[in-house]
This record gives structure tokens, sequence and C-alpha cells, in this order.
């Protein structure tokens, strides 16, 4: 797919996934919009790549949010890519506390709205923007790739909510795949495994000494650039639709 002076709207893009997605496509000639709540990094990843970027505060949750997100990127160019790399809070918890205390149903909830509602209202907002764009001569007018996780397949103790709305997310993207094939967009999932992001709170070397030993091949948490990449070979190859892809080293959580 030809994308050399359209937009694309990156949730989540103000760092971790995402902020590596948004520099990959603005490297690529894109222009991107940085959707997120964190004002303080989207804007320095906006001015970092300069006037093709835009920030965008963004709610995934909430229609009109989003809507803004969808429309800032439609005046940065014709919409081809969207992207759902959002993240969020998870408590986590078993279905029963130690206590046989049930876990918080407005947690659950929240989670649910959050990775997998937002996923949705990211892909149906942007691909309604997409279905009034002129299609490439090749036919397809764009791509959204969703974001789910290996925990969607092998969730593990205290996974509930995030396991459960990661495997919506995965669900998803088949039927989007066939709702929007018509209009030329495709829907593609990454089911990413541990990567190392910011969000770990602690040093990479630490991360990694902890976690990274785990992966069969390579032995290492993934890099956000690794998501990035694959990101733009889904948009670049448009007999890629309607499938999950695992980014996981070979990865398989075992029960505990």
């Amino acid at each position: 797919m030809d994308i050399h002076g359209a937009s694309a709207i990156v949730t989540g893009g103000a760092g971790g996934l995402g902020a590596a997605t948004a520099r990959h496509l603005a490297g690529l000639g894109v222009r991107v919009v940085i959707a997120d709540l964190a004002e303080d990094g989207g804007k320095r990843l906006a001015d970092e790549l300069g006037p093709g970027a835009r920030f965008v505060r963004t709610d995934v949750t909430d229609e009109a949010s989003v809507q803004s997100a969808v429309d800032a990127a439609s005046e940065l160019g014709p919409p081809r890519i969207a992207v759902a790399a959002h993240g969020g809070p998870v408590a986590g918890s078993r279905v029963l506390d130690r206590a046989n205390k049930p876990y918080a149903l407005d947690v659950f909830r929240r989670t649910l709205d959050i990775y997998l509602v937002g996923t949705f209202n990211t892909l149906r907002l942007s691909a309604a923007r997409m279905a009034e764009t002129p299609p490439l001569d090749s036919g397809q007018r764009g791509v959204v790739v969703n974001t789910a996780s290996i925990a969607a397949f092998e969730g593990q103790v205290g996974q509930s909510d995030y396991a459960t709305a990661k495997g919506g997310v995965v669900s998803l993207g088949l039927v989007a795949a066939r709702d929007l094939a018509p209009l030329g967009i495709r829907v593609m999932t990454i089911a990413p495994g541990t990567f190392f992001t910011p969000a770990f709170g602690m040093r990479e070397d630490e991360a990694q000494e902890r976690w990274g030993s785990a992966i069969p091949n390579p032995r290492r948490m993934g890099r956000p650039e690794e998501y990035a990449a694959l990101v733009a070979a889904i948009v670049d190859n448009d007999y890629l639709n309607g499938e999950v892809i695992r980014l996981d080293g070979a990865h398989r959580f075992g029960p505990r």
C-alpha cells in the first residue's frame, strides 16, 4: 500500500509500542496523529517528529475524543492507517482472593472498556473515515492494526479481565476484516509477548534479568521497535488480512 503522504492515527502513541510505531511510520513519510492521554510525552514526541506529527489528547473509551483524533489525522493527509496500541491500568487479581472475596466487577468492566471497547471504538471510527477516502490503484483504502496479547491464548493467574479483553480483540479481527473487505479496508491483529516498555517502572537490564530468560529465542524481552517494524510490514503487504500474528519469540505461558 502506498503510504507516502498518508496519515495515521496511533492510540497510545505517546509511549511504548505506540511511540515506536509513530516514529517508524513518520520515518516512512506518514503523517501521524499521536492519540494519548499523556500530554507531556505526546507533545514531546510530536515536537521530535516535526510538522508531520500532531498530538491529540485522546480517551479511547470516548466517542467524541477518538473522533477528534480521526479528524486531526484527516487534516494531515488521506487517512490510511490506524494502530490501536494503547495500554492502561490493569489491577490484576484472581476471580476469588485468598479470603474468597470476588474480584471487583467495576474493575473488570473498566479493563474491558479500555482494552476491548477502546480498540473497537478506534477501529470503527477510523474505518468510517477511511471509507470516505478515494481508493488507491490497488483498490485498497487503508488498514487497521489492533493489539492483542499472548494472554488472549494463555492467560495467567490473576489475568481474568486482561485476558478476556485481549481475547475479544483477537475475535474481533477476522469479523471486522470481513465486514470491511468490500471497502478495501484490512484489519490485522498483533499479539505481543513480553515487551520491555517504560510501564515496567524499572531499568531494562533489571527487567531483562527477571523476564527475558523465559523467552526461548531470542532470549530477551521484545523491543517496541520490533512491534513497530511488524506494523510497517503489515501496512506494506496488502495480502495480510484478518489474521493474528504472535510476536513473542516462541514464548508460551504455562500454568502456574
